[in-house]
Parts: structure tokens; C-alpha cells; sequence
């Protein structure tokens, strides 16, 4: 079943960039005239093709071995089968709130979390409910930097309050 997934996956992968490959001309010959026009197919920027996967990562269905053992299905009835373009999972995410050796996990009790994102950095999911302690840690860091000609940044050293906030 694993290796199903997978294959499909791969596929998904693949043709998230097949199809969004952009065609670029170049015109050749004298003084500008287009003599002669050469073209070929260009893979889109990698952020783009990461953006598009993450968007089905998140949107990924979960699926089932079929009758056959060569095939898979949707887990629940009334979801459709997924497209060659959609990408499957069989296995739940372990959690990895709480430490785990056999994983390898070490939870995310302690960890810096981001107070001000409602992202995967930010306290609310990072720290799976439990909450998180804001405090303030004075710290050095380089200021009013300036750029001596030539080849030469002096900086001064200024102490900073940053603000820190960890998982409970």
C-alpha cells in the first residue's frame, strides 16, 4: 500500500510540473528581424511548484488498499477518488506534541514559538492547545551599521529587549 502511495504521489509530483512548464521564444537574425524563432519549455520557478503542492498536501485524501491489492480508494464512501493530479496518504501524522523516542520526537514542550502568527510557527498550533509564556531576554546586536569605502561595515553594538515565547 505504502509503495501505491508513493507511486501516485510521485506522479502528482511530476505533473505539477509538466503542467505549468512555460514555452520562451527567442527571435534571432539581423538588426532585430525575426529570421528565425527558437523556442523551448521551461520549467516554472521551484517556490511556485512548492506553493502548488503544498496547496494539495493540505487538501491530500486518505485512501484505502482496493479488493485487488493493486489499486487504492478513498477511506470514507461519499469522497470522490482522488485525480492523478491530488495526492494521497494512508497513515495518520503521528503526534508530535508530546516526546516520542520511538520517533524520534521530543514534542514541542519549551519550544520558541512565533505569539504574533497563526501559522505552523505560531504558538496556537505549535504548542497543541497547552498554551505558551511570553518573557523578555535582553540581547546584543549589531546597529547603525555604516559602509567605510572600501570593503568595510562598522557596526555598534546595541542591547535589545526581545520578546521570547515558549510552549508549556
Amino acid at each position: 500500500m505504502k509503495t501505491l502511495v508513493k507511486l501516485h504521489n510521485y506522479v502528482a509530483g511530476r505533473l505539477a510540473i509538466k503542467n505549468h512548464m512555460r514555452t520562451e521564444c527567442k527571435c534571432h537574425g539581423l538588426s532585430g528581424s525575426c529570421t528565425l524563432k527558437t523556442c523551448t519549455r521551461k520549467m516554472p520557478p521551484f517556490r511556485e511548484i512548492g506553493n502548488r503542492l503544498k496547496e494539495r498536501f493540505d487538501g491530500a485524501a486518505k485512501v484505502i488498499a482496493g479488493n485487488d491489492g493493486q489499486s487504492f480508494m478513498p477511506e470514507g464512501e461519499t469522497i470522490k477518488p482522488p485525480g492523478k493530479v491530488d495526492l494521497v496518504y494512508s497513515e495518520e501524522s503521528p503526534l508530535f506534541c508530546l516526546p516520542n523516542s520511538t520517533l524520534g520526537s521530543f514534542g514541542t514542550q519549551g519550544r520558541t514559538c512565533n505569539d504574533t502568527s497563526q501559522g505552523e510557527e505560531g504558538c496556537g498550533i505549535l504548542c497543541c492547545g497547552r498554551g505558551f509564556d511570553t518573557h523578555y531576554k535582553e540581547v546584543q546586536s549589531s546597529c547603525n551599521c555604516t559602509f567605510i569605502y572600501c570593503c568595510e561595515v562598522k557596526c555598534k553594538t546595541c542591547n535589545i529587549n526581545m520578546r521570547i515565547s515558549t510552549c508549556l
